[in-house]
């Protein structure tokens, strides 16, 4: 059995990313990382940051983002289907640049796929996600913020990721992944595993700063731009009581990125949500609601969640 691993970036070191721990916290249970890096701004060092890692596992495909693909995140697709096409493993061990895996998973999450590389009928696994917000000690857990996607697929043609890159699907047409009628969900098993997602913790400048990037692949360069023209420079987190508190320990290979965060003071612990800005989706009363009844009643449960997949039974 073969394991790739794969992902794409683009000015990850300038937004923060932790896309150097992202790669380590999977390479001791890959035969292969590829990933594609964009060309980014002058003053980014993503490319520089990755060679570093040392590792001989390490593919770096070098590509450029064409504005014309900045429309609904169709660019984060097509970034992560060209990594996905060089790998050659049996199973593909996706990780987007903001991603981390625990080293306490990496021998459960093999013998997952161990287990069931022989079962055809599996064409991708999902995990657990933990998306911690504002800094390292806080998480969402209510409504609205998916619990499971899938990250780790088949190698196989005719699975190519989907719409910004936050899932995977089948196409019949697979020459034409733009295409909607050819969609299917993929079929999935679990493994008990998380993902530890850190999209949320930046400086508030630099969180701004991906925001902007991140709304400009999905609304086009000039709405971006005007936007965040007349937008706040930092961005608010909002008060951080309102959320989960983490108690458990976080990967390795994030120890150091940890122990440099210096935004404490610009993050608001207790109080009221600013109220001349638009609140979180998790300060809003309905969403509130929602998560109370959802963990109380419903076992933690989404009321109406999307879910991107097929869950076998009993695999």
């Amino acid at each position: 059995m073969k394991i790739s691993g794969f992902s794409f970036v683009r000015n990850g070191i300038k937004l923060y990313y932790p896309v150097v721990e992202s790669i380590k916290s999977i390479l001791p249970i890959v035969d292969e990382f590829i990933i594609a890096v964009g060309m980014g701004d002058e003053d980014d060092t993503t490319r520089d940051k990755i060679i570093e890692i040392g590792d001989p596992k390490i593919n770096i495909i070098d590509t450029i983002w064409e504005e014309k693909y900045f429309k609904k995140g169709l660019i984060n697709a097509m970034q992560t289907n060209i990594a996905k096409q060089e790998c050659s493993g049996d199973w593909l061990f996706y990780l987007q640049a903001d991603e981390v895996v625990h080293e306490k998973y990496l021998p459960i999450i093999k013998s997952r796929c161990l287990e069931l590389i022989d079962n055809q009928t599996v064409e991708g696994l999902i995990f657990k996600y933990r998306h911690f917000w504002g800094d390292y000690n806080h998480y969402q857990s209510g409504h609205g913020w998916y619990p499971h996607e899938i990250r780790i697929i088949r190698n196989r043609p005719d699975i190519y990721s989907w719409q910004s890159a936050q899932s995977f699907r089948r196409f019949d047409y697979f020459d034409n992944p733009r295409q909607e009628s050819g969609h299917h969900k993929l079929k999935v098993a679990t493994v008990d595993a998380e993902i530890y997602h850190y999209g949320w913790v930046r400086p508030p400048q630099l969180m701004q700063n991906k925001r902007r990037a991140l709304d400009t692949v999905h609304w086009g360069l000039s709405r971006a731009r005007h936007y965040y023209e007349k937008a706040p420079k930092e961005f608010d987190y909002g008060p951080l009581n309102l959320l989960a508190e983490f108690r458990g320990t976080h990967p390795a290979v994030m120890q150091q990125k940890i122990n440099q965060i210096d935004w404490q003071e610009k993050l608001q612990y207790t109080g009221k949500p600013n109220p001349y800005r638009q609140p979180h989706k998790h300060e809003r009363l309905k969403y509130r609601i929602l998560s109370k009844i959802e963990k109380y009643s419903y076992g933690g449960k989404q009321i109406g969640g999307f879910k991107n997949y097929i869950l076998l039974r009993g695999v």
